[in-house]
């Protein structure tokens, strides 16, 4: 014990039973947050999107400039793109012309609901932020990787890593 080594209401006895209080408190908190990180569920979700009914409402100054919005509503497929499972609908802000929108938008599947908010790059992938869900997605975050099939920007891949 350290009271065996150095008496209790000695300063170093003292600062012994501190540390050591502090160390417990410190192991306890550790554990806590790697239960919490066990304990969470992921899931994977991969759909494409087919871009058929994106309108660009030209808001600002003629042509592609910062506050043109883009809406969209449209019909969501299966990995394989074979079996329509859902829609989807929202709309994106052009920010940076020729560069990024910054889009919020809702999938709807038939367990449930996820939203995702985040930018829409004009070349290149796309990451955005799953902000929540309903149904089977209740208490969803995590991220979502967009990703264009094919140069015209006519269909998508979503890549949903969906944490609970």
């Amino acid at each position: 014990m350290v009271e065996d080594i150095m008496p209790a209401n000695s300063i170093p006895g003292r600062l012994a039973h501190f540390s050591i209080g502090v160390a417990v408190v410190l192991a306890c908190a550790g554990l806590a947050s790697a239960a919490d990180a066990a304990m969470d569920s992921k899931e994977q979700l991969v759909v494409v999107e087919r871009a058929t009914s994106d309108t660009t409402l030209d808001l600002g100054a003629k042509g592609d400039s910062v506050g043109d919005v883009l809406t969209f509503s449209n019909e969501i497929y299966d990995k394989t793109n074979k079996t329509k499972i859902g829609s989807d609908n929202g709309y994106c802000v052009r920010i940076v012309v020729g560069k990024a929108w910054e889009c919020i938008w809702t999938l709807m599947l038939e367990k449930g609901q996820l939203t995702v908010e985040g930018p829409f790059l004009d070349a290149g992938d796309s990451m955005l932020a799953i902000t929540g869900g309903s149904g089977a997605y209740t208490n969803a975050r995590g991220d979502m990787l967009l990703h264009a099939r094919d140069a015209k920007g006519s269909e998508y891949d979503f890549t949903y890593n969906i944490v609970r």
